[in-house]
């Protein structure tokens, strides 16, 4: 049996996945540190907050889609000159990336779940979106809803931090090393017309 050949890039739905959710996650860490920390008025704060459930939840989507298509289709493997524990701490950097969006719009939606003013979810201003039923299996709702928010918070922080140094890194790949680690993540460019492989005529 011939050995499986590895992938050079990745598939275009993980290039479709990966951006679209870039774009998403952007989006949740804006409408997050404006409407916590921005002079809103009520019902404006109010729309900020379905906008962020109704991202979160996009993002919790993509990502199970992502995780999916990752585990049918193996991703192009680590640059033959990076050093292995580079290629560990890449390696866990993904994985704790994974873990948090997927943790934080969980942590998210308990929070709504548990929240006293049982505010309903609508994504979008379309879908009805439910609550987590979670009433019997916290006895004390108020100390769990707090917990949660704080977790929410330090997670949107840490996923923060390691957003910069995937980029930091990405760039420093494709800059400082000159890889083809960020490229095989961009859509392939158009392969060059017959005339401009061989040259104009003259």
């Amino acid at each position: 049996m011939a050995p499986v050949e590895t992938a050079r890039r990745y598939t275009l739905v993980a290039i479709l996945l990966h951006w679209t959710s870039a774009l998403c996650v952007l989006v949740l860490i804006g409408l997050g540190l404006t409407m916590t920390h921005a002079a809103l008025a009520p019902m404006r704060q109010f729309q900020l907050y379905q906008w962020h459930k109704s991202v979160g939840v996009t993002v919790l989507a993509l990502t199970v889609l992502r995780v999916l298509w990752r585990l049918s289709h193996r991703p192009p493997a680590h640059p033959a000159a990076m050093p292995p524990r580079e290629r560990r701490a890449a390696s866990a950097a993904h994985g704790l990336l994974y873990l948090l969006l997927v943790g934080l719009p969980l942590t998210g939606w308990a929070v709504v779940s548990l929240s006293p003013f049982n505010i309903p979810t609508v994504l979008y201003g379309l879908v009805p979106w439910p609550h987590l039923p979670l009433e019997a299996l916290v006895p004390d709702q108020a100390a769990a809803e707090g917990a949660l928010k704080q977790v929410h918070a330090y997670g949107a922080w840490l996923l923060t931090a390691l957003l910069v140094l995937h980029v930091a890194a990405a760039l420093r790949h494709h800059l400082v090393l000159r890889d083809d680690v960020l490229r095989r993540m961009l859509p392939a460019r158009t392969p060059p017309a017959p005339s401009e492989t061989l040259g104009s005529p003259r």
